[in-house]
């Protein structure tokens, strides 16, 4: 057994690390503040966008009425035989399970496109680490020599997370897709609502849907128990746990979308239509970003602050089992001295 001096440097040291962890948790709630503020103040924008564009596919021809097909290539639907797969994970560490699910999600989905070929787009420096173990780097333009390739690798954006960042990775890929090197585009990241409503999805991109309507090709919920601890987490630092109110926001923007109303654009409606779907694309990738990096804060305050607790907890195990030795030896002590007296 121990003795009370080990004792003593084993409860600083996890007094220590309590200290880390108390201040992680306090950080990454003031972050997480920021993250929901910048994904707020884009929603505007993306919400108008997306009812421009409604209201201009009630005013343009998007369909040929004699083929049936698309006039504007990301509209276009083709055979899965290339793809891109964006994957959304954090540079850093410490998050619980936050970067390890994304992870095991993405080699899910490439287990399930076995039988196409897939680029990989990784966004974060766990997601480039994980990947670079497994396949190899490729640019675009080089010949494929595996089903699996890594063509892109994107680090150090998320810290804060700018529209000029995600824009060349976007057209870079709209291009593709609209020179027909691939056929679909799909974002695997953190949807996130409030610290208790986010779940991990994979969503299709391109090509485009319904505007306005998002392609989940897959969704998995935070569990009961996981919900739990980010809840507790997000009280304890003063967070808030439901989503904040935009209904007055995406009512103002829903009201230009009026098909009632003839309304006389600059340009024909069609080219509107081509010059707008692009930013459209892009606006879903930006948005892609900032709920996984908002995610990402969210699961590192959880994480941090079970870290605290668990360190608490260790530090009055280790009192209870100090105080045990230390009433061990006092009891020895005096046995020794009795036995000595009783000898004499």
């Amino acid at each position: 057994m121990a003795n009370v001096l080990d004792i003593r440097r084993r409860i600083r040291s996890v007094k220590s690390t309590r200290q880390i962890t108390k201040a992680m948790n306090m950080v990454a709630a003031a972050k997480l503040r920021r993250a929901q503020e910048r994904a707020l103040a884009s929603r505007p924008y993306a919400q108008m966008l997306t009812n421009v564009l409604k209201s201009l596919v009630e005013r343009a021809d998007v369909i040929d009425p004699e083929t049936g097909k698309a006039k504007h290539p990301l509209l276009e639907t083709r055979e899965e035989r290339n793809i891109v797969l964006l994957v959304v994970t954090g540079d850093r560490g410490l998050a619980g399970g936050f970067n390890s699910n994304l992870l095991k999600a993405a080699q899910q989905f490439l287990d399930s496109k076995s039988n196409v070929n897939v680029d990989l787009e990784c966004i974060g420096r766990k997601g480039r680490d994980y990947f670079r173990r497994r396949y190899s780097a490729q640019s675009s333009n080089e010949a494929r020599t595996a089903p699996v390739r890594i063509t892109g690798e994107h680090l150090g954006i998320l810290k804060a997370p700018q529209f000029s960042h995600v824009s060349p990775i976007a057209e870079d890929i709209i291009e593709r897709y609209t020179l027909g090197d691939i056929d679909a585009v799909y974002v695997l990241f953190n949807e996130f609502k409030s610290v208790i409503a986010q779940r991990l999805v994979v969503q299709q991109v391109l090509p485009v849907g319904s505007i306005g309507e998002r392609d989940i090709e897959k969704a998995i919920e935070l569990s009961l128990e996981e919900r739990e601890r980010a809840g507790e987490a997000a009280v304890s630092a003063g967070v808030a746990l439901q989503e904040q109110d935009t209904s007055a926001i995406d009512r103002r923007a829903a009201e230009f979308f009026t098909p009632q109303v003839d309304y006389i654009y600059e340009q024909p409606a069609v080219d509107l239509f081509r010059a707008l779907l692009p930013k459209y694309v892009i606006s879903e990738v930006y948005r892609a970003m900032l709920e996984s990096v908002a995610a990402e804060h969210a699961a590192r305050m959880t994480a941090m602050d079970s870290a605290t607790k668990n360190a608490g907890e260790l530090i009055d195990s280790l009192t209870l089992t100090m105080n045990r030795v230390r009433q061990a030896a006092i009891t020895k002590e005096i046995i020794e001295i009795v036995s000595g007296a009783a000898a004499l």
